[in-house]
């Protein structure tokens, strides 16, 4: 698939004010600074898109961006960002977990899980509380480009073989780097499968 355009829609804290209409949404998610802006803009070719911040957790808000004219990529907030103080993460928690529980055009969610580090307890959490709830997922490993091609494999297969203790079957799975922009064709080649099922 090839993305000819890609534009912000609207940004709010509110499952309710998303967008109407029943285009189907792909929404990323992962702990703050896993590299998710990064990410987004890369697949879109659109290096201003998704706002990159230095300072992680500061998306505090679900963002859609509609692409093709015919479905969107929506920035779900960070997880886990503990300088929030306990009020903020909980503010956060409902926000993520309405939107994934109750948004029927949410078609498929990414969890960006960063590849440089052994697997975290937040993130296998998280991704366990998905299944408890039947939510369709995959799995970005981020940052491949910050490892030897050695040390990457190791470390998701290392993180495959930890969700294979939990899960019968494993989810899909993508290794990206947004620097050298690799991944981009294999996650919007999976994209363009799930419309296409989906339109027929």
């Amino acid at each position: 698939m090839e993305i000819i355009n890609a534009e912000f829609v609207i940004s709010n804290t509110d499952v309710r004010k998303c967008p109407a209409g029943n285009e189907p949404e792909y929404a990323f998610i992962g702990r703050s600074n896993v590299g998710k802006s990064s990410l987004i803009n890369m697949l879109t070719r659109h290096k201003g898109l998704a706002m990159t911040s230095a300072m992680p957790g500061k998306t505090m808000l679900i963002n859609h961006f509609r692409v093709n004219k015919s479905w969107y990529i929506v920035d779900l907030p960070g997880y886990g960002y503990a300088r929030r103080g306990q009020q903020g993460q909980k503010q956060i928690r409902t926000i993520i977990e309405d939107y994934i529980l109750e948004r029927e055009q949410m078609t498929c969610l990414f969890v960006l899980i960063d590849s440089r580090h052994e697997p975290q307890r937040i993130d296998l959490e998280f991704i366990e509380w998905l299944g408890e709830n039947g939510v369709p997922f995959a799995i970005v490993f981020t940052k491949a480009d910050k490892l030897t091609a050695g040390k990457l494999r190791a470390n998701v297969d290392a993180y495959l073989k930890k969700l294979g203790e939990q899960w019968e079957e494993l989810p899909p799975h993508f290794v990206s780097s947004a620097e050298e922009r690799t991944g981009r064709t294999e996650i919007l080649d999976y994209i363009e499968k799930i419309n296409k099922e989906m339109n027929n």
